[in-house]
């Protein structure tokens, strides 16, 4: 019978050890092998519990048909967006910002400057990455060349730069409704307002002169006192006293 090799050892001790106590009829190597043949019948016992991997409550159970998240593009190529519009959402960086785009810390996409949309990829930037970005121009195309100027609108619109033809003559004379004055033609006190106008191109007094005018007409005003209140009351009262007649005269005309 072949033996495991670390079993030779335990053999040989005891092979030492029983040699003067064991009779001549029962040889070491003959011990030994009964010992082996017990353990071996001897059943093994192993006390090993099979615990459960799964949680049995709270949310590894709860619903899986939540509702979607509404990922994706919200806004197509050349789609016009004003600042805020969200462009694209998504878990991650599929997309990047490109071009007057910010990213939110959701990675959401929105636009940061009036204008279209578009999709491109700019190797120079990097060789895999596709970027969102907002131009001014329905035709312009991104990326922009290397070196280009930098395209920003400040919120104002480009307007060409019209040269008007004017003579010295034309700055001497001034429209008022259907009369043209020229300048030896107008008043005195009215040659400091010829450059001087409102909201529709219409000529005013300055209000140092309207203050003069109230002057030269002896308009009386009554001086104001700082913290008087009493002139305030009595108006007040005034004014409430009038509203009370005319409310009862329309009740007595009713009748």
């Amino acid at each position: 019978m072949l033996l495991p090799r670390r079993l030779w050892t335990p053999i040989r001790a005891s092979n030492l050890t029983t040699t003067k106590t064991i009779p001549k009829t029962l040889s070491p190597n003959s011990r030994a092998l009964d010992d082996i043949r017990t353990a071996a019948l001897t059943p093994l016992s192993l006390n090993l519990v099979r615990h459960a991997t799964h949680a049995s409550e709270g949310r590894a159970n709860g619903a899986k048909n939540g509702p979607g998240k509404r990922l994706g593009a919200k806004v197509t190529a050349e789609e016009w967006v004003v600042p805020g519009n969200i462009i694209y959402k998504q878990r991650g960086t599929l997309w990047f910002p490109g071009e007057n785009v910010e990213m939110g810390r959701d990675h959401t996409l929105h636009a940061a400057v009036a204008g279209y949309v578009k999709y491109y990829r700019n190797p120079a930037l990097h060789p895999k990455r596709k970027y969102i970005g907002v131009v001014f121009n329905r035709d312009d195309t991104l990326p922009y060349p290397p070196n280009a100027a930098r395209k920003r609108r400040l919120g104002m619109d480009a307007v060409p730069i019209v040269e008007r033809q004017h003579s010295i003559a034309q700055d001497m004379t001034m429209e008022v409704g259907s009369h043209r004055f020229v300048a030896r033609d107008i008043p005195r006190n009215m040659r400091g307002t010829a450059g001087t106008t409102r909201h529709g191109y219409a000529p005013r007094m300055a209000n140092w002169e309207i203050g003069r005018e109230a002057e030269k007409s002896a308009a009386k005003v009554e001086p104001f006192v700082k913290g008087d209140r009493w002139a305030a009351w009595r108006k007040a009262d005034a004014r409430g006293l009038r509203i009370t007649q005319a409310k009862t005269l329309r009740k007595r005309k009713r009748k």
